[in-house]
């Protein structure tokens, strides 16, 4: 029993069924779409994503296009020349060095271009099973203001909610956050008053600092 078991007991009621909203059919298209979902909703690369995937869903058919070709099918997903940049570095990374196949750890994950400690998290948790919490812009908003984990930085987030959730909870405590953050605690104008987690909440409790 630790401190914070009301506030995932909480979460899991809330959401029970709490999970990606990116669209994927394999390890490399979820990379792909984690890749395409920095500062975009997931809604947006969905879209992208379905007409991308129908003819360039591995690092092979990828590497096919030039920059030029996969930035006009991912422009609406914003920062366009670097996702592209990174997506086909990242292919050709997969392809000479991996075999083909996206690796299933996060290190290796990390070594592909492109590819920071969130994405290879996600990755590594949602399409192989690891144990691992991605800390986006959800999670570290949410963590921070219920105090399940404060810091600074993504990172000090990250290490926060691992030391505050059992590890056979981390990618499910990662979703859970993330849909709070959606669907309650909005970044500008968190719904407190509908917040059943508000007994529990320092932005809360702290009068909204």
């Amino acid at each position: 029993m630790t401190d914070h078991d009301p506030i995932l007991k909480e979460l899991s009621a809330l959401y029970p069924d709490a999970k990606p909203a990116l669209h994927f059919h394999s390890p490399y298209e979820l990379l792909v779409a984690v890749i395409l979902s920095a500062q975009c909703t997931d809604e947006r690369v969905n879209r992208v994503t379905e007409v991308l995937f129908a003819k360039y869903n591995t690092p092979a058919a990828m590497v096919t296009l030039s920059q030029e070709e996969l930035e006009a099918y991912i422009y609406s997903c914003g920062f366009y020349h670097t996702k592209a940049a990174h997506i086909l570095s990242a292919s050709r990374d997969i392809l000479e060095k991996f075999g083909g196949e996206v690796p299933s750890d996060p290190e290796s994950l990390r070594a592909l271009a492109g590819v920071g400690r969130k994405t290879a998290n996600v990755v590594y948790s949602v399409a192989f099973g690891g144990d691992a919490i991605a800390v986006d812009t959800h999670v570290f908003r949410v963590s921070n203001r219920l105090g399940l984990a404060e810091g600074k930085t993504p990172e000090a987030v990250e290490e926060g909610l691992m030391q505050a959730i059992p590890k056979e909870m981390w990618s499910k405590a990662h979703h859970l956050l993330i849909w709070h953050g959606r669907k309650v605690c909005h970044s500008q104008r968190p719904e407190c008053n509908r917040c059943t987690l508000s007994p529990y909440c320092k932005f809360y409790g702290g009068g909204g600092v």
